[in-house]
């Protein structure tokens, strides 16, 4: 089965609805016109009943009209559009009088019907609407009076108003329908720019953007919505291929220093002293490799794994210290006094591998960076009920421009400035990561010459 489009849809549920409305207003203008026209009736016939019952005249148990002949010739002598019809009978229902315009007819007393109420029923195979009011001499009844009206005039007028609102429904449906999916078609016309755009655009081509429409209305939202997520489709793949890039660049590195020392080992013999020496660079820069790659598989690991995060009750105090010792070789070689502050034991619940990473890295970057003879504090503290973690050191510093961009990937500050200080670039983009994954907040202050400090505020 074929499906609607979605303009149809809209436009066939507007039209279900407007229908019963629609429905809803036909029977109640056609209620209205019968009670009306019924109404009209009543009245007449009340009020021919009233007329009559005011020309007897009642003789013990009989009854006569005042002016017989006087009635009989103004009386109903004729048949007429919407005739009336007078009947009189006695207590025995024989009649003793009626109008002129029933001739040889009569009407039909009905003793299933309550006195004095009208109704409905048939006369020469005609509707008729009628009464019977009884006359009564004290309490007792001795005769009636029925009077009858044709109904085919007004019959005639709810047939013919019964089929314009039946002619009338459907035609008025169609033309609705057409309008609300014109109407529709306007109205989604964002949508169809939004499939035409989503098409077109590619991995290749991320630089098609939706218009928005005049409307702020939901279509307008809609149309922002997607733009912003291409936005931020076009800068993840960006970024991707510049990580990518720049990865390549970093692997091929240390790869063509050991390819061109090796191939200059072997150009001629040499002596043990220069063999091991050309040896021991190419280890070392195969270990820098080697990190590298181990720094690549945790960016790519922690991508986003919120879902098998580890929660558990981590003391702070021992994972911090655990790291500083774990540099020991590092902190006697730069003779680098370290300075811890702990209050008292701080618990936090967090990732305890994670945030052992993030420490480390952090530990690391403050020893690498910092001067011989130079010191690290690291501080916990409890402020605004979060721990913060301070960890100043006071090293060579980064530049205000640099501080903007030191959690980029594979981006180090001061790299040309000082070549010897070994790095990937990776380290405070790991650091940044995490924080994300455990919702850590993380600050870096920072002057040249001067130091540079981490606050860590854990929740």
């Amino acid at each position: 089965m074929q499906q609607l489009s979605f303009k149809n849809r809209i436009a066939s549920n507007y039209i279900i609805t407007t229908a019963l409305l629609i429905f809803v207003v036909f029977f109640v203008i056609y209620s209205i016109v019968k009670f009306s026209v019924y109404s009209h009736v009543n009245n007449d016939i009340n009020s021919e009943v009233e007329k009559h019952l005011s020309e007897i005249e009642i003789e013990g148990n009989h009854f006569h009209l005042t002016h017989e002949e006087e009635w009989r010739e103004r009386e109903h002598n004729t048949i007429d559009v919407n005739p009336v019809f007078i009947q009189f009978l006695d207590d025995n229902k024989k009649i003793v009088e009626k109008s002129p315009n029933l001739k040889k007819l009569k009407l039909k007393f009905h003793p299933e019907m309550d006195d004095n109420m009208l109704f409905d029923t048939e006369f020469v195979n005609k509707t008729i609407r009628q009464i019977q009011v009884p006359i009564y001499h004290k309490t007792k009844i001795i005769g009636y009076i029925i009077v009858a009206m044709s109904l085919e005039d007004s019959s005639m007028v709810l047939h013919n108003l019964f089929e314009v609102l039946i002619i009338a429904y459907p035609l008025i449906l169609i033309v609705l329908f057409l309008i609300a999916r014109f109407i529709v078609g306007r109205s989604i016309k964002p949508i169809s720019s939004i499939i035409e755009t989503s098409n077109i655009i590619t991995k290749d081509n991320l630089k098609s953007r939706i218009p928005l429409p005049q409307n702020r209305d939901e279509l307008y939202i809609l149309s922002q919505t997607i733009n912003n997520l291409l936005d931020r489709v076009e800068t993840a793949i960006e970024r991707e291929k510049q990580f990518t890039s720049d990865a390549s660049h970093e692997l091929r590195t240390p790869l063509t220093v050991i390819k061109g020392t090796l191939e200059v080992l072997i150009r001629k013999p040499r002596n043990h002293a220069e063999y091991e020496e050309k040896i021991n660079f190419c280890i070392t820069e195969v270990n820098r490799l080697n990190h590298l790659v181990d720094q690549l598989l945790l960016l790519a690991r922690f991508e986003n794994q919120k879902q098998s995060l580890k929660m558990e009750k981590v003391y702070l105090n021992a994972t911090i210290l655990d790291t500083i010792s774990r540099y020991s070789n590092v902190i006697q070689s730069k003779n680098i006094q370290v300075v811890t502050e702990f209050v008292t034991d701080y618990y936090a619940v967090t990732d305890s591998y994670l945030f052992s990473i993030i420490i480390n890295n952090l530990v690391s970057n403050a020893l690498k960076y910092s001067n011989e003879n130079s010191t690290l504090a690291i501080n916990i503290t409890n402020v605004d009920n979060k721990m913060e973690c301070r960890i100043t050191d006071t090293g060579i510093g980064i530049s205000t421009e640099d501080l903007e961009r030191i959690f980029d990937q594979f981006y180090r500050s001061n790299s040309t400035e000082h070549p010897e200080i070994k790095g990937t670039g990776l380290g405070l983009s790991i650091v940044k990561r995490l924080c994300s994954l455990l919702n850590i907040d993380i600050k870096i202050s920072s002057q040249e010459n001067i130091g540079t400090t981490v606050i860590l505020s854990l929740h």
